[in-house]
């Protein structure tokens, strides 16, 4: 049963961290008649333009979001972003509160070092080896025992904050003071990974719903400095490769639980997956299935999460991704080419609306589809090319 927003029958649906990928989620929830609830550290984040009401508070505060969910009574709690006090939602969960998929998938998730100890040491999955530090000598002995090259994060970081490559000892100690720097959690653990080499490296969508798991076909992505910078879908493998992609996935996913969709980051190097990271929300590669496929992650989330059936997804053309960057500090932003941009045939713009820039914060999104991957990316960007960030 789905109430009215604004009455007393309302079905309420809060997101916590409401940015773009929360914003889509809440437009696919309005859809389907859902009061949505906003909640993020500033004033008039992307999801705060589109929700029924918004709050700006310390999400890592026990007293603050404890306060604003027992104002509002939610039907759902879905996290968003990293910087959140899990604890308090494992708490909540206890007291009755519904948080998607799982307070413990929330919590497992949002640290590096728990969902990577739950892969690698509890589920016996493949991922690079890994070591952890919180002190630069405890850093320095990590980066001996893993071997260089190799990468470095925080436990707790979101779009490739404090991520870092060591290519030679000189790289170590400006490395260390990088993952402190972009640390987002309470915790200032560094996790220092094996670097791999890999073909490519993959977003696999994996959907628990109330008729099972399903998966979206595979997400081909680039990433630099450790954030999304562009992704396509179908990013095609052997039937074999697939079914190894998909087993994974469906492991982690089956211990983290819950419903909704997770963004399971896979590296393929020949016939072998190694294990990368999830995320138990919609993913930001996954923003091209706005135009490939017949559901968006969006759409696939509010789904499971409301119970609702998904008979079927798939990808209806090849299409592509490619992230509009800001360049500097700015509380004045505008853009200039959009018209432009749209002339040719299958394109769409997505700007976020996010209030100020900093450097590479991403400020919207272009998509194409058309008739392989190939071409969808090489119009994203002609599209780029186009579209010009005025900051002042």
């Amino acid at each position: 049963m789905i109430g009215t927003p604004l009455t007393s029958t309302a079905t309420k649906m809060m997101i916590l961290g409401c940015g773009e990928l929360g914003k889509e989620v809440f437009i696919a929830a309005q859809n389907y008649g859902i009061e949505v609830i906003a909640v993020d550290r500033y004033e008039n984040a992307p999801g705060m333009q589109v929700a029924h009401k918004s709050y700006a508070i310390d999400m890592q505060s026990e007293e603050a979001l404890r306060g604003v969910i027992e104002k509002e009574k939610p039907d759902f709690i879905v996290p968003e972003i990293e910087a959140i006090n899990t604890e308090l939602l494992v708490q909540l969960e206890k007291e009755g509160v519904n948080v998607i998929p799982t307070a413990r998938a929330a919590n497992l998730t949002m640290n590096r070092e728990g969902i990577r100890r739950l892969a690698a040491e509890e589920l016996g999955i493949r991922t690079a080896k890994y070591a952890f530090a919180e002190t630069l000598e405890e850093f320095q002995a990590a980066v001996d025992e893993i071997g260089i090259p190799c990468v470095v994060k925080p436990i707790q970081s979101s779009s490739g904050k404090g991520q870092s490559t060591i290519k030679s000892e000189a790289d170590i100690e400006k490395a260390f003071e990088y993952a402190l720097s972009g640390s987002r959690g309470k915790s200032d653990k560094i996790i220092i990974e094996e670097f791999i080499s890999f073909d490519t490296e993959i977003t696999l969508l994996t959907v628990r719903h109330a008729g099972g798991t399903s998966f979206c076909d595979s997400i081909g992505h680039v990433q630099k400095a450790g954030d999304y910078r562009e992704s396509w879908q179908p990013q095609n493998f052997s039937p074999e490769i697939i079914a190894k992609c998909q087993d994974m996935a469906k492991k982690v996913t089956d211990n983290l639980g819950g419903r909704g969709i997770f963004g399971v980051e896979i590296f393929i190097s020949g016939d072998e997956v190694i294990f990368s990271e999830v995320s138990p929300r919609p993913h930001d590669t996954g923003l091209v299935t706005l135009v490939s496929q017949n559901y968006s992650e969006f759409e696939l989330h509010v789904r499971a999460i409301l119970g609702l059936p998904i008979p079927e997804i798939k990808t209806v053309k090849a299409g592509a991704s490619r992230v509009i960057l800001a360049s500097q500090n700015s509380e004045t932003i505008s853009f200039e080419g959009v018209e432009d941009a749209l002339v040719e045939k299958e394109t769409a713009v997505r700007l976020f609306g996010k209030p100020d820039s900093r450097p590479n914060r991403r400020l919207g999104v272009l998509l194409a589809t058309e008739e392989n991957v190939d071409l969808a990316r090489e119009k994203t960007g002609r599209m780029l090319e186009k579209i010009r960030v005025v900051e002042e």
